[in-house]
């Protein structure tokens, strides 16, 4: 039995960047979908529902950040932004808006295809996770299903916030260095992106602390990494009929 075919949808106003990029996501195997604009994109991305969107967040029609936002409204699927702008604030703009990576312009398109497996390989493990859940304060990580409760309520998380909550959440207490977290969410290019996880971090303790701004569980160890502290640690089902909703 065939496996699914991997479908992209590629959203970028450079047509030479289309056609070469399109060239070797096909000699992979994948389906490729292009849009010059951001609004074809849109188009593209609500009709095909691709399991992965690269964007180039300089568009003629549509600001590329405000584009991200806009497709994060529905998609939860990997998002690679293409971008010539190589500053921080750049990126974490767009990390922000719900991008999962960034690449600088020029880039290598092998570099490309493996960021793009990477991203699929991790969702599929994400989606093979042991049932355990973890509970801290009025939170429950349900790894099984993928779920997050706070108080017995639905919280909602994006695919990377949940895969970074995850990972600490399978090391409670246990101090995670940025590089280990880096790697294991992001992949091995990004072992040294650690706004990324200044970004990230900031989401999760948004959603999941009491005061985000004095963390008690979601804890900074200055210069090493981040550690998830649960008081009393265990591990416990979830009750049905609890009310909770998917995090990708």
């Amino acid at each position: 039995m065939r496996s699914p075919i991997t479908t992209v949808v590629l959203i970028d106003d450079d047509a030479c960047i289309r056609h070469f990029v399109r060239a070797s996501l096909m000699d992979e195997g994948m389906a490729v979908f292009e849009a010059a604009t951001g609004m074809q994109g849109l188009s593209e991305a609500a009709t095909r529902r691709p399991d992965l969107l690269i964007v180039d967040v300089h568009l003629p029609d549509i600001d590329g950040v405000d584009l991200i936002r806009e497709i994060r409204r529905w998609s939860t699927s990997p998002l690679i932004v293409l971008s010539s702008m190589d500053r921080e604030a750049d990126k974490v703009a767009a990390l922000n808006a719900g991008a999962d990576d960034y690449l600088t312009k020029p880039f290598g398109l092998p570099e490309l295809v493996a960021r793009i497996h990477a991203h699929l390989r991790r969702q599929a493990r994400d989606e093979a996770t042991g049932a355990t859940t973890i509970c801290f304060g009025s939170i429950a990580v349900d790894l099984g299903e993928r779920r997050v409760t706070r108080e017995g309520r639905p919280v909602h998380l994006s695919r990377i916030e949940y895969r970074l909550l995850a990972e600490l959440a399978r090391h409670t207490n246990q101090l995670m260095m940025h590089d280990e977290l880096l790697r294991a969410v992001w992949g091995p290019a990004h072992a040294r992106d650690q706004h990324y996880l200044r970004v990230y971090v900031g989401h999760l303790r948004q959603k999941l602390e009491r005061d985000p701004t004095h963390p008690e569980h979601i804890m900074t160890e200055a210069g090493t990494g981040y550690r998830l502290v649960v008081c009393g640690p265990r591990t416990t089902p979830l009750r049905e009929g609890g009310g909770v909703c998917e995090a990708w």
